[in-house]
């Protein structure tokens, strides 16, 4: 049985001064991934005893970045998906293991007036085919904040944020195009029909205090793996960022 958790700290070292050294011991778990850490290399210095550690930093300083912390060492890590228009700003990493591959991504927001959904779907585009690859050879866990709320029951006010950044038509078209061609969202195989279930708040308009979120951050897992999922989480008791840790138990 191994325990995943993916969380988007919108700056590590912000974070650290919230709690993440309490939440990263009490959550305990076998891989921990973060997206957003907003750090250059030697910018922070984390005593994880137990755990290897693997950074990937944007070139953009304060900007985007990703990391694992992992009980278990990797037979191999991956920074990138080795398109160069893709690997300047830190935004994956791959984890292999003898019986699965361990993604963990921060999709760049298609941000204000889409005016960056044309690299977006670029981006799904050429994700799609490097997770199909790696799905060839063993079971893919895909995790981190996708920027996508994918149906409406995912988020608060689904007819006004229509075609907003990450409820626009296109995004959802490409994440049920992901689903399809082979992979399952974890929280949803589990609690199709739960509604209220969000990882993430704008720090605007006491959205946190009135539950006015959306789900974005995923546990997504190769289809041949989806009766092994035994659990799927999202953390909203915990603060310390503008989401919260979402977590899979899956017995791999």
């Amino acid at each position: 049985m191994k325990k995943f958790i993916s969380w988007n700290v919108n700056g590590l070292r912000a974070c650290v001064t919230k709690g993440f050294p309490e939440v990263f011991g009490e959550l305990d778990a076998d891989i921990f991934c973060l997206q957003e850490t907003k750090l250059q290399q030697g910018q922070i210095e984390l005593d994880l005893k137990g755990y290897h550690q693997y950074w990937n930093y944007a070139e953009k300083k304060g900007y985007s970045g990703t990391a694992v912390f992992t009980k278990e060492e990797p037979i191999s890590v991956f920074y990138g998906m080795d398109k160069a228009e893709h690997d300047t700003e830190g935004r994956l990493i791959t984890l292999e293991y003898p019986d699965f591959y361990f993604v963990c991504c921060y999709t760049p927001n298609a941000q204000d007036g889409l005016k960056r959904l044309g690299y977006r779907m670029k981006w799904e585009d050429d994700l799609r085919e490097y997770l199909l690859s790696l799905k060839k050879d063993k079971t893919v866990i895909y995790t981190g904040d996708l920027n996508v709320a994918h149906n409406e029951i995912d988020l608060k006010n689904p007819k006004t944020n229509r075609g907003n950044a990450g409820f626009s038509d296109e995004e959802r078209e490409k994440f049920s195009l992901l689903l399809s061609s082979g992979f399952t969202d974890s929280f949803r195989y589990l609690y199709p029909e739960l509604e209220g279930a969000y990882s993430w708040w704008s720090y605007r308009f006491q959205a946190r205090q009135k539950n006015a979120g959306w789900r974005i951050d995923y546990f997504i897992v190769s289809d041949e793996a989806k009766d092994k999922i035994k659990e799927a989480k999202i953390h909203s008791e915990i603060f310390g960022s503008d989401h919260c840790p979402v977590e899979l138990i899956i017995d791999l």
